[in-house]
């Protein structure tokens, strides 16, 4: 099988590039491969992450630019250095311009942490608590130019019996770091298609994506 190589987004941490690579490493999969791991933050351990892994990386600073228009351009510019068949926002903190989503169209993916289309946008722990939901968990879409609605590929959820920031963190990280590798999994292996804006997912169409049970 040929290498299908993937390119992640991150700000901060950066333990779903873990994830991906620890999956990687688990599976002896050789036909991914991350090829790039860019950041809007030098400082961010996602970039330490990819630097002991001896993935490539670049950085920039969304304040050294004039527009959000303008930043995306840099980024767009530097990534046709790396080939890359899906590009994907594992903890990425910058909206994306509408010039962005449309040179990657169909070819990006973001990790959310609730079940959308509930919760789109920050702190959806916070929301959950205070509107004492029963339910939280993650979500893995197609971005297209609005925040967190494009179309839902897969979701996972837990039933919340505490309402303990900590706790609902930690138990999304949990689901996201099972989701996220088995959804570029699929998609590598063509079990999940999104041809003219319909999913099919092992030939079945999903409209409102599919619940994955850890």
């Amino acid at each position: 099988m040929s290498s299908f190589k993937i390119a992640v987004f991150l700000s901060g941490n950066g333990s779903n590039l873990q994830s991906l690579i620890d999956t990687k490493k688990i599976n002896n999969d050789h036909s991914l491969n991350i090829s790039v791991v860019f950041s809007n933050n030098k400082n961010a351990l996602g970039i330490k992450r990819a630097k002991e892994n001896n993935i490539p990386f670049f950085t920039l600073d969304p304040k050294k630019f004039n527009s959000r228009e303008a930043f995306d351009e840099a980024i767009i510019d530097k990534l046709k250095n790396f080939d890359f068949d899906l590009l994907v926002l594992a903890g990425y903190m910058k909206i994306l311009s509408e010039k962005f989503v449309k040179t990657y169209e169909d070819k990006i993916i973001n990790l959310h942490p609730s079940l959308l289309p509930k919760y789109p946008g920050l702190n959806t722990h916070e929301k959950i608590i205070e509107n004492k939901e029963i339910h939280h968990g993650a979500t893995v879409h197609f971005v297209d130019s609005g925040l967190d609605t494009g179309q839902i590929i897969g979701y996972s959820k837990f039933e919340v019996n505490d309402y303990d920031l900590t706790s609902l963190e930690q138990k999304v990280h949990e689901i996201e770091h099972k989701l996220l590798p088995l959804i570029c999994s699929l998609i590598k292996n063509d079990e999940i298609k999104f041809i003219d804006k319909i999913l099919t997912i092992n030939g079945l169409e999903y409209s409102n994506g599919k619940e994955y049970i850890f």
